[in-house]
C-alpha cells in the first residue's frame, strides 16, 4: 500500500468539506459544523491564508487530511503550529496514514523553526490518545481550553475600543 501526503489545493475544497463532516460525525459533533465553503476557500487558499491543509492518500485515493495554523509562543519567542484536525477514514486506519500526516505537519514545524506542535484531543477518544502517546506526545495537565463564539463573541467584540483596523 502506497502512502502519499500532499498540500491541499483549491480543487480539494469539496473533499476537505466531506472529510470535515466525517470527522465531526466520528466526534459526535455533526451539529457543530456550520462552515460556508466560500469562506473556507478564502481562509485556506486566499491572499492571506489563515490555515493550511494536507491531503493523505492511500494508493492514490484520498483517505484523510490534516489542517494546521501558526501560533506564537511568547515564552519561546518563536512560532508554533496548532494541529486543528487530523483525520483518517475508519476503513483506512492502521496503515500508517495518520502517522504520515502527523509527520508531515511536524516536518513543516521543523522547517519553519517552530518551538512546538500542539493540538487538542477529546478525552473520550482513547484510540487517538494512545496513537499520540505512541508517537511521543505528552498530555498537558493543568490547562483548560476556553472558547468564546457566536453571540457571546460578538457581544464582547462590540465593546472593543475603536482603534486601528488590522
Amino acid at each position: 500500500m502506497s502512502i502519499h501526503v500532499r498540500p491541499a489545493t483549491p480543487d480539494d475544497l469539496p473533499l476537505i468539506a466531506v472529510l470535515i463532516r466525517e470527522l465531526a460525525e466520528y466526534e459526535q459533533m455533526s451539529d457543530a459544523v456550520r462552515f460556508d465553503e466560500a469562506d473556507m476557500a478564502l481562509h485556506l487558499f486566499g491572499p492571506r491564508p489563515a490555515a493550511e491543509a494536507l491531503i493523505g492518500e492511500l494508493d492514490g485515493t484520498p483517505q484523510g487530511y490534516a489542517l494546521c495554523f501558526t501560533t506564537f509562543s511568547t515564552f519561546e519567542g518563536r512560532p508554533g503550529l496548532w494541529l486543528e484536525d487530523l483525520f483518517v477514514r475508519p476503513d483506512a486506519r492502521g496503515g500508517g496514514l495518520g502517522k504520515a500526516l502527523l509527520a508531515a505537519i511536524a516536518g513543516l514545524a521543523r522547517a519553519r523553526r517552530c518551538a512546538r506542535l500542539e493540538w487538542s484531543v477529546l478525552d473520550w477518544n482513547e484510540p487517538a490518545i494512545a496513537f499520540y502517546r505512541k508517537l511521543g506526545a505528552q498530555a498537558l495537565d493543568g490547562w483548560t481550553t476556553m472558547r468564546l463564539e457566536g453571540d457571546v463573541l460578538s457581544a464582547l467584540g462590540s465593546r472593543a475600543i475603536p482603534g486601528p483596523r488590522w
